[in-house]
């Protein structure tokens, strides 16, 4: 006698008279699902004996929230990975449910950003959001602050005391760790350059700083240039690369603490000299992977995403449904990528 098959999605659908797809749904947090339907669901899936119903009861019992964020240049790959990450978090929990409310700011001017968090804030039980430090933001964290927002700042923090928590890395340890690289890889000789996207993001500056009090404390400040800004835009930073590498025969090393990593790639790649200094920066991609295998860069620090997004969904959730009071500040180790431990 033919042993029963085990039920499937698809008879879960046939007996609660629903799409294959509503299954999937529910049994995945893909989308929201009327409360009328996801109970039918797990009613069929219970009467079958289909082996998710557990799972299926937790999400058909989850709370809804909504989570919105704020993040920078939808273009950058960074910023899309990071997106990726806090969707596929949210997607995985059993406790609540909902779509992440994800917004990307191409004009990252402190009036636009402060604009676009009070908005978000405003449809959303709990904003997150990567910001410079500017008046501007520091009222919109305010006023969110006054309506029982919760509010999280990520990767950058800023001067506001409505900030609910800080997620992201200790940025100075970031820094101090370039430099030991740098000095370790460099040499004793040649100049030594540093980039920061804006001094408006604490992050940065805090980065810029670290990198610097570890040469002054080694005793070799004297070869590091003037810190200069290329607004994290590869066109910029590929120009500001350019000239560096006219204007410094001994040009030993550059340290990017912020973006435009493309354009430091381009410049070196393209200039007559065929310089190649050590180059350390931040947040592997796909679009740069290949300059780390071809050694044109020397070094990511990088932002562990999957971590990163586990926090921040974590904190988030927890500064809502009260399961405990929220972090002020949540720092995660960083990952340290040469091309000999590229992952897969």
């Amino acid at each position: 006698m033919a042993a029963k098959s085990r039920p499937t999605a698809a008879d879960v659908a046939r007996r609660a008279d629903v799409g294959v797809a509503t299954v999937d749904r529910v049994l995945n947090g893909r989308a929201p699902v009327r409360k009328e339907t996801a109970d039918r669901v797990r009613e069929a899936a219970e009467a079958i004996g289909y082996h998710a119903v557990p799972l299926i009861r937790h999400r058909t019992n989850a709370r809804n929230v909504r989570l919105g964020f704020v993040l920078q240049k939808g273009t950058d790959p960074f910023y899309q990975n990071v997106a990726t990450g806090l969707r596929k978090e949210l997607s995985s929990r059993l406790d609540v449910k909902g779509k992440p409310d994800i917004v990307f700011v191409d004009d990252i001017s402190a009036e636009s950003m402060g604009k676009k968090i009070l908005e978000v804030g405003s449809r959303t039980d709990a904003v997150a959001f990567v910001a410079i430090d500017h008046q501007l933001v520091v009222l919109a964290v305010d006023e969110l602050n006054l309506r029982k927002k919760p509010v999280f700042t990520l990767l950058s923090g800023i001067s506001a005391s409505g900030v609910t928590g800080y997620i992201g890395l200790d940025s100075r340890k970031v820094g101090r760790t370039g430099a030991f690289i740098i000095s370790k890889m460099a040499g004793a000789k040649g100049k030594i350059a540093t980039l920061v996207g804006s001094h408006g993001y604490l992050g940065q500056d805090l980065s810029e700083m670290g990198f610097r009090s570890y040469f002054r404390e080694i005793g070799e400040e004297p070869r590091l240039l003037e810190t200069i800004v290329n607004f994290d835009d590869p066109e910029v930073a590929r120009e500001v690369t350019t000239r560096l590498l006219d204007s410094h025969a001994d040009l030993a090393a550059i340290y990017d603490a912020g973006g435009g990593q493309d354009g430091i790639v381009q410049a070196i790649r393209a200039h007559s000299s065929g310089q190649r200094p050590v180059v350390v920066c931040n947040d592997l991609t796909d679009a740069t992977r290949p300059a780390l295998i071809d050694g044109v860069i020397s070094c990511f620090l990088c932002l562990p995403i999957e971590a990163f997004a586990r926090a921040v969904i974590d904190e988030m959730v927890s500064s809502i449904i009260g399961i405990r009071a929220a972090a002020p500040n949540r720092t995660l180790p960083f990952d340290v990528i040469f091309a000999e431990n590229l992952p897969a």
